[in-house]
């Protein structure tokens, strides 16, 4: 099964205030399809009602804000669980962990 890694960190952190990924990438194997980082929120556009209203900034008032992403291959939602909660970001963010939509 495929799943989503959101990662999610406070907004008044600033780009590169985060710990180095590279080892829990290490960890990850080939588990881990791709990721990376995503530009600032303040760089976001949002696009609603097919485009007739277009918006600087994310989606949603939060004090969070999507600082990157990583899509998994993994066995289960367990084993999805378990490799995000070693995430380094997952010590002081969020990570939210969705599968891939399946019909």
């Amino acid at each position: 099964m495929k799943f989503l890694l959101l990662v999610r960190v406070h907004e008044d952190l600033a780009p590169g205030e985060f710990v180095d990924p590279e080892p829990w990438i290490a960890e990850a194997g080939t588990r881990r399809l791709e990721g990376g980082p995503l530009a600032w929120k303040s760089d976001a556009t949002t696009v609603r009602d097919s485009g007739a209203l277009v918006s600087d900034g994310p989606f949603a008032e939060t004090k969070e804000q999507v600082a990157g992403y990583d899509v998994l291959e993994c066995a289960d939602l367990a084993e999805a669980v378990a490799i995000a909660a070693r995430h380094p970001v997952a010590a002081f963010g969020a990570i939210e962990v969705r599968p891939f939509w399946t019909a």
